[in-house]
């Protein structure tokens, strides 16, 4: 009778890693696969860095400071602490994101309170309501 010993111990380790990648979902050459993962949408830095303290202006509404949160200077997301006096609805922003789109304001349920375009450091667009809305530092 063969001792079959020493082959299963050295192929066990090898059929385990060979399981643990199929759950990976990394696929072998020629081998078919019907798991997909989702790719992020595609996201670029903002032009500047958006932490610190901006001034939101409304012509003839008013105007405010808030506070950009960020993770970094390339962040494609952060948070917004408006000071008092926001005009229209910019009280309520929570959130900001940046896309391809340009920048977007967003209040504490994740509604878009206004869509900006970045230009020089600036931004300018519109809120949600149709007023022109600026961000600048």
């Amino acid at each position: 009778m063969h001792d079959t010993g020493p082959a299963f111990r050295t192929s066990a380790p090898i059929l385990a890693l060979l399981a643990l990648t199929g759950c990976s979902g990394i696929g072998w050459p020629g081998s078919s696969s019907t798991a997909t993962t989702a790719q992020p949408a595609e996201t670029g830095a903002p032009p500047v860095s958006l932490a610190g303290r901006w001034q939101l202006s409304s012509p003839g509404r008013g105007q405010c400071n808030m506070t950009l949160g960020a993770s970094g200077p390339t962040a494609a997301d952060g948070t917004i602490a408006p000071e008092g006096g926001c005009p229209g609805k910019f009280y309520m922003s929570r959130k900001w994101t940046y896309d391809q789109m340009g920048l977007t304001l967003r209040d504490h349920n994740g509604q878009p309170l206004a869509q900006l375009a970045g230009e020089g450091g600036n931004f300018q667009g519109k809120a949600t309501s149709g007023e022109p809305v600026a961000l600048m530092r």
